[in-house]
């Protein structure tokens, strides 16, 4: 099943990455479900996501984080002589999982222990995007113009108007 979001992004301007995000979710849903992976909130503001990888080693790994996506990919490397297989139960095909990721989230590692790929996600608010508290100041007196200019300038992120 396929949607056309078209109609919808005609008259819209600078939604280009709903848009992605939307069509990642879309190419997601119909994507194989190898390797299996939790998500898991570990914070306020971090994550882990963990991949079960039997069979893969570090150097068979590849992490790549690019425009707001992480994607893990798997590359078998050859297999060693293991005598004749009577049964193959242990996936080890070549992979790739995309992952959306929100804006201002960073990987900050990856660390892998008995089968399981554990990757640490972080969501950093920049200083500006933070609330802040903006002071009221209690007068006897209204401010003249050019105080009430001054102190809206120091208290606020507002452009100063134009007068």
């Amino acid at each position: 099943m396929s949607y056309d979001f078209a109609p919808l992004f005609r008259s819209a301007i600078g939604f280009d990455r709903l848009a992605q995000v939307m069509d990642t979710a879309a190419r997601t849903a119909a994507s194989p479900s190898y390797p299996p992976y939790d998500i898991a909130k570990t914070g306020n503001d971090s994550y882990s996501l963990t991949m079960a990888i039997a069979g893969f080693g570090a150097d068979d790994i590849e992490l790549v984080v690019q425009d707001n996506t992480l994607v893990v990919s798997g590359r078998v490397s050859e297999p060693q002589n293991e005598g004749e297989i009577l049964h193959r139960g242990i996936a080890r095909r070549a992979f790739e999982r995309r992952f959306a990721l929100a804006d201002h989230v960073e990987v900050t590692g990856a660390e892998m222990n008995n089968g399981l790929l554990r990757i640490a996600v972080r969501q950093i608010v920049p200083e500006a995007l933070k609330p802040r508290r903006i002071p009221v100041q209690v007068g006897s007196s209204a401010p003249s113009n050019t105080q009430s200019e001054a102190s809206l300038a120091q208290t606020s992120t507002f452009p100063a108007a134009a007068a």
